[in-house]
């Protein structure tokens, strides 16, 4: 074989190659470069790594560095593309960097940081933060049920960060005695507490059912859309702030702006009862109407509730494809946020083509959806973690904390504090989480205007 065979041979191979590298597929070529990601850690435990990044993103990857602790700020470098929507990724991971992360007085650390709905009060958030201990801590990222009894004093022992009331709070009460006991609760708390209730209207009238409090229940939000459509949703969004405002009540867990359209649907007396375009405005109009009220209103129940059963006494499974979601559910939620939202509750359905191991409220991918693909930057709430759909479950709270909620609503408070405690204890669960929600707590109400100290 000659030299000019040779060496056309040689070129032809040679482009042969450059043309395969130039034809290889776009994901083959980025599984072959190794990337880097911020984040802190939120638990490595059982050989699985937990971590948030800078976004709120949570990822979960197979872990083989066994000295990668729980609240490490970490640089981790990995091989592959990450996936939000996938449970486990399927990257590897090949190094990782253990970072400082500013802890001084009058600076934001860069992790805590997210440019967020609240992020004008995060310094003043911030510093606060640095005089409570972890108790306070643990306390402020608690939302519970109003006991029957020792309120005071189980307020003083755990420093809640505030009370969810119902029906059975308000009854037979005079104005005067709802204000008297809210204010003690109030006077007793060295952080100002939320304190919220369901006041949606309708079949779920928490206070207006009372007589002694209002003329009558607030109608439902399909009767105010049948009698004056919006213009009449936005004046009684304005007037039940205004009565709730005025029983010292700060956080309405409402509108109910899940997409129903069929009156068999568990949800269709609770919601709009229209189509996605109109419970879209809906959403806008409540949460425009509520700002400059002192009442912040809660979108739910994220993702969107369809027609699924009642969560209150049994775990439901939604079956509904991504896509319907994403086109028929999400956008009130969407018109919601865009409009200024600062808090939406999860519920607790099984969204088996999200993730079909978990109730939503549990979820790490649908909280991904939530920060990720709507932007959310407020406080994500979950349904009350004592229901009967998440009964069946061990050490809920925890993974309600690590699934990506910031306020955890518990009916049985003594057993959250002590599972986060324990977690704690064992290193499943870092401190620094713990100190990343309860500041993102305080920095809502420093954005509420609830934080004039309190002279205790």
């Amino acid at each position: 074989m000659n030299k000019k065979v040779i060496l056309c041979i040689l070129g032809i191979a040679v482009i042969l190659v450059i043309t395969a590298v130039m034809f290889l597929p776009k994901n083959e070529k980025e599984k072959e470069e190794s990337k880097k990601i911020e984040a802190t850690v939120l638990s490595s435990d059982g050989g699985m790594l937990v971590i948030q990044d800078n976004d709120n993103v949570i990822y979960t990857f197979i872990n083989n560095f066994t000295d990668i602790k729980a609240g490490d700020y970490i640089v981790l470098e990995y091989s592959g593309i990450l996936d939000k929507s996938k449970n486990v990724q399927d990257s590897e991971i090949l190094n990782y960097e253990v970072k400082t992360v500013f802890d001084e007085k009058n600076i934001v650390p860069k992790d805590y940081n997210d440019n967020g709905i609240f992020s004008t009060y995060y310094l003043l958030a911030y510093n606060k933060l640095s005089e409570l201990n972890l108790d306070e801590k643990i306390g402020q990222i608690l939302l519970v049920r109003y006991p029957d009894n020792n309120a005071v004093e189980d307020l003083k022992k755990y420093n809640f960060g505030g009370f969810v009331f119902f029906e059975k709070d308000f009854r037979n009460k005079t104005k005067d005695q709802v204000v008297s006991m809210i204010n003690n609760l109030q006077s007793n708390s060295k952080i100002p507490l939320l304190t919220a209730v369901d006041e949606e209207g309708g079949s779920v009238v928490r206070v207006s059912s009372n007589p002694n409090l209002a003329s009558s229940p607030f109608k439902s939000p399909k009767d105010l859309y049948d009698d004056g459509k919006f213009s009449l949703i936005r004046t009684d969004t304005i007037n039940k702030s205004s009565l709730l405002k005025s029983l010292g009540l700060n956080l309405n867990l409402a509108p109910v702006v899940d997409v129903t359209t069929s009156p068999d649907d568990y949800m269709y007396k609770r919601a709009l009862g229209e189509n996605t375009t109109l419970t879209s405005e809906f959403a806008k109009t409540v949460i425009e109407a509520s700002k400059g009220s002192g009442v912040s209103y809660t979108l739910k129940h994220f993702p969107g509730y369809g027609n699924n059963k009642d969560t209150h006494v049994g775990s439901s499974t939604d079956p509904r494809t991504l896509q319907d979601i994403k086109t028929n559910d999400l956008p009130p939620f969407e018109a919601g946020i865009k409009a200024g939202a600062e808090a939406i509750l999860v519920s607790h359905n099984i969204v088996t083509n999200i993730d079909p191991d978990n109730p939503a409220s549990l979820s790490t991918e649908i909280h991904n959806m939530l920060r990720n693909d709507l932007k959310f930057t407020g406080i994500i709430i979950t349904d009350d973690i004592s229901m009967g759909a998440l009964n069946s479950i061990e050490n809920t709270t925890v993974k309600a904390i690590l699934a990506g909620n910031d306020l955890i609503i518990t009916t049985d408070y003594e057993k959250s504090v002590n599972e986060i405690k324990s977690a704690i204890n064992k290193g499943t669960l870092s401190e620094n989480q713990i100190n990343k929600l309860a500041f993102r707590v305080l920095a809502w109400k420093y954005y509420k205007g609830l934080m004039i100290e309190n002279s205790k």
